[in-house]
């Protein structure tokens, strides 16, 4: 099944409700899943309520709570796009850029 959300707190919201119900099908208490992920308690306390964590923690958890893996497919590169079928097809495909542009010598925050 196939679920779009439409705002950053519902899927805030909806991936803390699959990790609390990944960590209560693993039998494990909030103190012990953050004890075993060196998350705080606090932390996943919040992230249970509210939805709000660091990327390096929520990482942690899902090692712990075995589904690391499926981070593999965010923002994986698209691979719908068709296979140019000549070389004149596959010139006219738009390269894909490698780095954002920006001003040279120009630093953020100065």
């Amino acid at each position: 099944m196939t679920v779009y959300f439409n705002t950053v707190q519902e899927v805030e919201a909806e991936l803390a409700a699959r990790f609390r119900a990944r960590r209560l099908a693993m039998n494990l208490t909030q103190k012990e899943l953050a004890e075993r992920s060196g998350v705080t308690w606090a932390s996943l306390k919040r992230f249970e309520r509210h939805g709000l964590i660091a990327l390096h923690s929520l990482l942690k958890l899902a090692q712990v709570l075995a589904c690391l893996d499926d981070f593999d497919r965010l923002a994986a590169e698209d691979r719908t796009m068709p296979i140019p079928q000549s070389l004149d097809a596959l010139l006219a495909t738009p390269k894909l850029r490698r780095h954002a542009s920006g001003r040279k010598g120009h630093r953020h925050g100065t």
